[in-house]
């Protein structure tokens, strides 16, 4: 299985991506054709730059004559929320330009160096007559020249965009607009991403950490640490770091990008690497190359990874050694009906030669923080140990037969096709044993034969 691989250890943004895409092979034409296609006004400025020693590939996007502007810490500028001045600034298309119907929301800005500064001041109408809602997006998504599974790909980058930025302000995804400008920059990177990652021809998008940056950004209401709001909001269940740099390094159009395409987060994976790239970022961090790489390979484990799904889940361990045993059985059940995967116990001899039990859970990441307090509140253990893994699970559906006393349902493990597993639901065998008054053992080697019996055979 072909996958591509995002180191992100200095941040995403929209204009990196599309650089790492190029510098991996996909044709500057075929990004520069999907711009034309949309006919609002763009196009794009490719260039080879160094960052901190590394060779990348760089993106900018023109509108109307005017290039976006780079990111930048905050404490060079302040802004008045009361010009309606808003940055070009392709890399914060969404949270720098949008608003809600009711100009309610935190617009984040970008800080620019005086001499640098390049401004457009537009007067605010509740109309919204220069801004893009985004109904009018997806009309101009889909009429463009590009691949049905682009469109689709793009439009669902943007809607993700926008139920951050909503959820922020408690406010309707179709309330949410762009300015004009800003609008039309991430309509460029959404687009060109969809398109870039379609040409890649890859199976699976894997990521790694986000570097996320530190620092502050100045809003329209205030001032936010790194990450700004909607990029935390976009990165939630994503695993994320700062190195201390201090700089605003994930931008939403970039937590966006890795939200929709990205399967899952790990570290860098088996594979049989056939090319990289480099995307670069705006600015040049001494001592820090301000890229995001892009792997492309073959992974190592192609053949299982082909027939079986893959997903992180949570190993929640604790051990303990002075729990009444009466008390252990209902913990299972608890942590059963709060969504644990699974709940099982080994013995184990623990110091001081005491006999003890170790307790595993396996769950959802997501759900791993409040398993870890019921095992707290409930259980004598003074610590839990908490770990990620990838496990790879085989394709399951259910079917019901029928038996002498009534139907079980019979669950159904299978790889590439080929039935490799089957048993009784034990729950039904379970009821229909008490019910009938008929040994567990028989009802299951019936359901087991019926099954076998039909056109379903192994």
């Amino acid at each position: 299985m072909r996958i591509a691989y995002l180191e992100c250890f200095s941040g995403m943004s929209g204009d990196m991506f599309l650089g790492a895409l190029i510098d991996a092979g996909v044709s500057p034409q075929l990004l520069e054709d999907a711009v034309a296609a949309l006919n609002v006004g763009a196009r794009l400025e490719i260039s080879r730059v160094v960052r901190s020693g590394i060779s990348a590939t760089k993106v900018d996007v023109w509108v109307g004559g005017e290039k976006d502007l780079p990111r930048q810490e905050y404490g060079e500028r302040q802004h008045d929320p009361e010009d309606h001045q808003h940055l070009h600034d392709g890399h914060h298309a969404f949270e720098h330009l949008a608003h809600s119907h009711l100009a309610s929301g935190e617009i984040s800005q970008a800080e620019v160096p005086a001499p640098q500064q390049h401004t457009h001041t537009r007067e605010h109408s509740h109309s919204h007559n220069h801004g893009r809602g985004l109904t009018e997006i997806r009309l101009l998504i889909s009429a463009a020249s590009i691949s049905d599974g682009t469109k689709k790909t793009a439009i669902a980058i943007f809607e993700a965009l926008g139920r951050a930025e909503a959820k922020i302000h408690d406010t309707s995804v179709e309330s949410v607009h762009f300015h004009e400008v800003g609008a039309v920059d991430a309509m460029v990177d959404i687009v060109c991403a969809a398109v870039g990652a379609e040409a890649l021809g890859v199976e699976e998008f894997i990521c790694s950490p986000l570097n996320v940056g530190g620092g502050a950004v100045q809003c329209a209401h205030g001032t936010f640490p790194v990450p700004a709001p909607a990029t935390v909001e976009l990165l939630a269940h994503a695993p994320v770091y700062s190195s201390g740099l201090q700089a605003e390094l994930v931008t939403p159009t970039g937590a966006a990008i890795v939200k929709t395409l990205t399967s899952r987060f790990a570290a860098f994976p088996e594979m049989k690497i056939e090319k990289s790239g480099y995307g670069a970022g705006s600015r040049d961090f001494p001592g820090h190359p301000n890229v995001v790489r892009l792997t492309l390979g073959q992974s190592a484990s192609s053949a299982i990874a082909a027939n079986t799904a893959s997903e992180t889940v949570t190993v929640l361990e604790a051990n303990l050694d002075d729990l009444n045993p009466q008390v252990f059985g209902y913990v299972m059940d608890r942590l059963f009906d709060e969504g644990a995967l699974d709940v099982f116990a080994m013995a184990v001899q623990m110091k001081k030669n005491r006999p003890g039990t170790l307790l595993t859970v396996l769950c959802k990441p997501e759900d791993s923080g409040k398993l870890t307090q019921l095992i707290f509140t409930e259980t004598t253990t003074l610590g839990v140990r908490r770990r990620d893994e990838m496990r790879q699970t085989l394709a399951r559906r259910w079917e019901s037969v029928g038996t002498p006393w009534g139907e079980v349902r019979i669950k159904i493990a299978s790889m590439n096709g080929t039935v490799t597993n089957y048993a009784p639901e034990y729950e039904d065998c379970r009821r229909i044993a008490a019910e009938h008054r008929v040994p567990l053992k028989a009802v299951m080697q019936e359901a087991a034969q019926a099954y076998l019996h039909t056109d379903k055979k192994l």
